[in-house]
């Protein structure tokens, strides 16, 4: 879809749904596919909108490599909202935006993969994760993922989700590779253990700098008995 202001809607597509132009939508749509390619990709994109899509699919084989991904990481001002994403090795991947009210769940894996819920993979553009629920059943790698793999993480607000799994839950951004990540907020989380005592296989979380600039980790608690996550 390379049309300008296009809305792609209420389809069954099986395979990926490629977006090349600006402010376009993509909803209500039911994507199957699986192998190594994306239910949604976004080639260079400026304000496009993902939202109510059924993703992926449980139990398919091979697994799809990911739900939703901004293939060059330089998308502008996208909105991935509403999504049931299953079946993936990644759910999300991307570095800016707002992330809100997805449903990531029940993923999938061949050998070789790293197991991502929502991953960023170094920005310093305003990243909003907001109001998801992502499940990872699997003892590897994460729900969410701020990686330094190309760049410094700043600027992310990670807030009212619900999580569990992966082998950390929640990789917080600060592991140094390009700098002390800074303005990294996560609050009012809520981390489940019902796949794993710690949330994940090794604990809750891991890379947080608490010495970075703006870096807050508040109000996050235990979703089963509402003691906090320190």
């Amino acid at each position: 879809m390379t049309a300008s202001g296009a809305i792609v809607e209420n389809l069954e597509v099986s395979g990926p749904i490629e977006v090349a132009g600006a402010n376009v939508t993509v909803r209500n749509n039911v994507i199957v596919a699986t192998g190594e390619t994306w239910g949604v990709g976004l080639r260079h994109t400026t304000n496009v909108t993902v939202k109510g899509n059924t993703i992926g699919g449980v139990g398919l084989t091979p697994r799809l490599l990911a739900g939703v991904k901004d293939i060059y990481g330089d998308a502008v001002s996208t909105t991935v909202v509403g999504n049931d994403i299953s079946g993936t090795s990644t759910g999300i991947q991307m570095g800016a935006g707002v992330i809100r009210d997805n449903y990531i769940h029940d993923m999938g894996m061949i050998a070789g993969d790293h197991v991502n819920g929502i991953m960023s993979n170094g920005s310093t553009t305003s990243l909003v994760i907001e109001h998801n629920t992502v499940l990872n059943q699997l003892g590897q790698t994460d729900a969410i993922a701020l990686f330094q793999d190309f760049g410094l993480e700043a600027n992310r607000q990670i807030t009212d989700n619900l999580f569990a799994g992966g082998d950390y839950t929640v990789y917080a951004g600060g592991s140094g590779k390009f700098g002390v990540s800074h303005d990294i907020v996560i609050t009012d989380n809520r981390f489940s253990r019902i796949y794993f005592p710690q949330a994940g296989f090794y604990g809750p979380f891991t890379y947080f700098d608490s010495q970075g600039t703006g870096n807050v980790w508040e109000r996050n608690i235990w979703d089963d008995d509402g003691s906090p996550v320190d």
